[in-house]
């Protein structure tokens, strides 16, 4: 067992961080000008139009709030420093799992390199009872090994529903002439990039021993290995304190996918998934990891959260940052507004679009009060503050849980931390570009799943 000491460290740690949290609300608190009350009239000092516009742009700002608050709730009422998870059955007698990577076929090498780390991995944990499944579009000719399978999608299949893209490579391989598993089997949903780490394959083992929930989905890091671009890699931070917060909140409390989750890290129920399938048409073929949850939670599936954390890389460039965050929106778009789903199952996806498409005006909001400062409203001086508080704090948690401090110390995780809220701002901006090349400028945003660079040009993974 472990020590008191040790919990009470976690705590600790855990109490210290959410006073970062409410120092960074308190700190835009500031930035926005305090709330120091005005009193006048907006009408009479700009007249009806322009005060109309004010508070609509005003209004705007609770569009992120359910969000934030999700995070918030995440944050703070679930220690963001959990135990490392320990075997809690013998991986020896645990369900049958397949570990399942989807690729296009473009890095061969970089897929067969990742395999090999991973079987390995997956062996020192004890694993015995699995299979790794690359399902590809352009061979890769992977390595000859029991527990290695390549799938080859046929250039001439086509799903019933004419599903795309990776939704098209996931259904080929649930076809009954391609598929292999058997009621009780679990699927593991691995990019082509990804790389396990010893704590998520205990923590998919106990989640799968124990069979409570159909699906699944843990932590996923971006800032192993060599940095590619720091820029994108501290810009991805946000990503990784969202999943200590709003993803383990929402997965782990409510066990619902409330605003969708990622397309990786996905521990499925082979049956569960079988049933729901990827094969929903081509509007669910951007972004297919949010489409089949959407789907999963309006039939009645539940979700869990999976202790563990998985490694992956941020995007390599500006523009590869760009264009992923592009497909992501207009694949959430597309799920918000498919007539396959019923609205009460979608509000998520409603609102990420809805604020992803106002993301521009909250922004324009800051100059505009400075111009044109309006009468304070302290609930809305507080939603602008908590909001922004929040995000500054996701990015700084993302970061801290990324670059532990035993590998590069205190100061230097001070100033990653510190750097991180600048790349943020970067993101930020290429984010807003984003919104308005979607939803501002829609016949320069044709509907597309481009892939970017994955693989480094050198071998940034140690064999195990």
């Amino acid at each position: 067992m472990e020590s008191s000491h040790y919990f009470s460290l976690r705590h600790f740690k855990h109490l210290i961080s959410v006073g970062i949290l409410f120092a960074c609300i308190a700190a835009s608190v500031g930035i926005r000008g305090g709330w120091t009350p005005s009193e006048f009239s907006a009408v009479e000092r700009y007249g009806l139009v322009i005060s109309f516009i004010l508070y609509i742009l005003q209004i705007l700002l609770l569009v992120p709030l359910p969000f934030f608050i999700f995070n918030f709730l995440g944050v703070v009422l679930l220690n963001v420093f959990p135990q490392r998870p320990k075997l809690q059955r013998s991986p020896l007698i645990g369900p049958f799992l397949c570990f399942r990577v989807v690729t296009k076929g473009l890095y061969p090498e970089l897929v067969n390199d990742n395999v090999e780390y991973n079987i390995k991995l997956c062996r020192n944990v004890g694993l015995h009872n699995f299979i790794f499944e690359v399902v590809t579009d352009i061979p890769v000719n992977l390595k000859t090994n029991i527990q290695a399978r390549e799938i080859l999608v046929p250039g001439d299949y086509q799903t019933k529903f004419g599903s795309l893209y990776k939704a098209r490579a996931l259904q080929y391989a649930l076809e009954p002439e391609v598929d292999s598993l058997s009621p009780g089997d679990w699927i593991v949903h691995l990019d082509e990039e990804t790389v396990l780490t010893e704590d998520a394959v205990i923590g998919i083992v106990n989640f799968t021993g124990a069979a409570q929930y159909s699906f699944g989905q843990g932590v996923i890091t971006y800032g192993h290995g060599k940095i590619v671009n720091w820029v994108t890699t501290l810009a991805d931070s946000i990503r990784v304190g969202i999943d200590y917060g709003y993803l383990r909140f929402s997965l782990g409390v409510l066990h619902k996918p409330i605003f969708s989750w990622k397309g990786s890290f996905i521990v499925a129920d082979a049956e569960a998934e079988k049933k729901i399938s990827f094969d929903h048409g081509p509007e669910a073929s951007i972004a297919e990891d949010c489409f089949f949850a959407c789907v999963a939670f309006s039939r009645g599936y539940s979700f869990g959260f999976v202790d563990g954390v998985m490694l992956e890389k941020s995007t390599f460039t500006l523009s590869d940052f760009m264009r992923q965050r592009r497909r992501w929106v207009q694949g959430i778009l597309l799920t918000a507004l498919s007539k396959k789903i019923p609205w009460r199952f979608k509000i998520g996806p409603v609102l990420m679009s809805f604020s992803s498409c106002t993301l521009p005006f909250n922004i324009l909001l800051v100059p505009v009060s400075i111009l044109w400062p309006m009468p304070s409203s302290p609930f809305l001086m507080f939603t602008y503050s908590f909001n922004m508080g929040t995000a500054i704090y996701l990015f700084i948690l993302g970061t801290v849980q990324t670059f532990c401090i035993q590998k590069y110390g205190w100061w230097r995780c001070c100033l990653l931390a510190l750097a991180t809220i600048f790349c943020g701002l970067v993101g930020g901006v290429l984010e807003n570009i984003v919104s308005i090349l979607v939803f501002w400028l829609p016949k320069s945003s044709a509907t597309h799943f481009y892939i970017v660079k994955k693989q480094v040009p050198c071998d940034y993974i140690k064999v195990v």
